[in-house]
C-alpha cells in the first residue's frame, strides 16, 4: 500500500502523459495490493477449526473465543504441522519438545508432539497456565496480550516488562509495556510486540469471515 501511495503523490507534480503512466502503474499496484490481501484471507481457511474449537471450550471455557488460538497458531506456523524453528520448536504451535514432555507427562491421552490435534491442544493448555499466571495482576480485557507475549518470550521476561512499566509508567497495562520494552534488558521486544500485534490482527480478519 506504501508504494502506491508514493506512486500517486509522485504522480500529482508531473506533466500529463507522464502522470496518465503513473496512474496506471498506481492502478497495477493497488491490483497487486488486493491480490496480496485476497492471498492473506485465503490462507485464513477453516484448517483445524474444530480442532481450536474443542480445546479452547476445554481450557477456557464456552465464553472465550477460539479464533484467538487460531491466530496464534497462525502467527507461530501459519497453521503448518510440519513447521520447525532454528531453536527447535514444531508443529502449528511451535512447542518447544521440552515444554510439550511436560505438558503431555500431565495428559496420557496426548500422542506425539507432530500431531496437530496434540500440538494445539498443548498450545492452548499452556495458553491457559499463562492466562492464570496474569489474573490478579492484569484486567481481562488486556490479559490474552500478556498470556501471549508470556508465550512467545517466557513469563520472566513480561514480568520483568510489567515491573517496569509499573515503576516508570504507574500502571503495567500493555501500552505502557510497549513504550518501555526498548529499556527491558535481555528481551528481544520487536519480536514479541509484533508476534503479539499479529494475533490481533489476525483475530480481527477472522471475526470478520462468515
Amino acid at each position: 500500500m506504501r508504494s502506491s501511495i508514493l506512486v500517486l503523490v509522485t504522480a500529482l507534480s508531473l506533466p500529463g502523459a507522464v502522470r496518465a503512466q503513473h496512474s496506471a502503474l498506481g492502478r497495477v499496484g493497488d491490483a497487486l495490493d488486493g491480490a496480496a490481501q485476497a492471498r492473506a484471507a485465503k490462507k485464513l481457511t477453516s484448517r483445524y477449526d474444530q480442532t481450536f474449537r474443542k480445546y479452547a471450550k476445554r481450557y477456557f471455557g464456552p465464553a472465550f473465543d477460539w479464533k484467538y488460538f487460531k491466530a496464534q497458531g497462525f502467527a507461530e506456523s501459519g497453521l503448518n504441522a510440519s513447521a520447525k524453528s532454528w531453536v527447535g520448536a514444531r508443529g502449528v504451535m511451535q512447542l518447544m519438545p521440552s515444554t510439550y514432555h511436560d505438558i503431555a507427562s500431565h495428559r496420557p491421552d496426548f500422542g506425539s508432539i507432530d500431531q496437530p490435534e496434540w500440538n494445539i491442544a498443548a498450545g492452548i493448555m499452556h495458553d491457559r497456565y499463562l492466562w492464570d499466571l496474569w489474573k490478579d495482576q492484569i484486567p481481562d480485557d488486556e490479559r490474552h496480550q500478556f498470556m501471549f507475549a508470556s508465550y512467545n518470550a517466557g513469563e520472566g521476561t513480561i514480568t520483568r516488562a510489567a515491573a517496569v512499566a509499573r515503576a516508570k509508567l504507574g500502571q503495567p497495562d500493555w501500552p505502557n509495556v510497549e513504550r518501555v520494552a526498548p529499556t527491558v534488558h535481555h528481551w528481544r521486544y520487536s519480536e514479541t510486540l509484533g508476534y503479539v500485534r499479529r494475533i490481533d490482527s489476525t483475530y480481527v480478519r477472522l471475526s470478520g469471515m462468515p
